[in-house]
């Protein structure tokens, strides 16, 4: 029988830089709701003209004012949310943080700069995302520009430690799992009956309390907040 000690951990990609598919995933989503967004915003401003003045505001797409309001609008969503949470809805969404090239946090102006010279990579046919296949850390050309890179920043390990904490304070402390052991053990004799069974060494803790991983690595759940670890 595998014991839970055994188990392999879930695989995490956090720190590693995102790829070409979670990235365009990202960027659509985030298409998608900065278009909702505006079109809401230009409903509501037809509703109430039609409200105060009586005559409705029929908007068009082909409408020079409305496309130019929609380009400042994509500058403002990208540029704030980068700028203030190094991440953007659907990049939330996907599990990706846009660091420095170094994987230090972005300054504000970067995340400015990166939204002002994002276009420049649809403006050259695409050429400018060549560098999201082919390049090592992944970095577009307006990444180049502002300094900047795409990480996956969700673990799956964390995250799984983080429930079993929760759950531990919503039980409160009950239910703790025992140690495991093979079955049919004197020890396992001694968990079942809740005493310590004459001749039968009580379990004494390996290394000091030190959480270790199979091999003798120790590891540290979840990484804790910090600088991450680019590969």
């Amino acid at each position: 029988m595998t014991s839970r000690a055994d188990a392999p951990d879930p695989v995490s990609a956090q720190g590693n830089y995102a790829g070409s598919v979670s990235r365009f995933l990202a960027y659509a989503v985030d298409l998608g709701v900065s278009t909702a967004v505006f079109t809401l915003v230009l409903a509501g401003v037809s509703f109430v003209a039609q409200v105060v003045t009586g005559h409705g505001v029929h908007w068009k797409d082909s409408d020079p004012l409305i496309a130019a309001l929609f380009v400042v609008w994509q500058f403002v969503y990208f540029g704030y949310s980068w700028a203030v949470a190094s991440r953007s809805f659907g990049m939330y969404v996907l599990g990706l943080r846009v660091v420095q090239a170094d994987g230090t946090e972005i300054a504000p102006r970067q995340g400015v700069i990166r939204a002002l010279v994002f276009p420049l990579s649809f403006l050259l046919l695409g050429v400018g995302f060549l560098g999201i296949l082919f390049q090592h850390e992944r970095r577009a050309l307006h990444d180049l520009i502002a300094g900047t890179t795409v990480i996956y920043s969700w673990d799956a390990r964390a995250a799984r430690l983080h429930f079993l904490a929760r759950q531990s304070e919503v039980t409160g402390g009950r239910g703790t799992p025992q140690a495991i052991t093979a079955p049919g053990t004197a020890a396992d004799g001694a968990a079942l009956d809740g005493q310590a069974q004459p001749g039968v060494a009580a379990p004494t803790a390996v290394g000091g309390g030190t959480d270790a991983a199979p091999g003798g690595d120790a590891r540290v759940p979840g990484g804790g907040p910090g600088t991450p670890h680019l590969r």
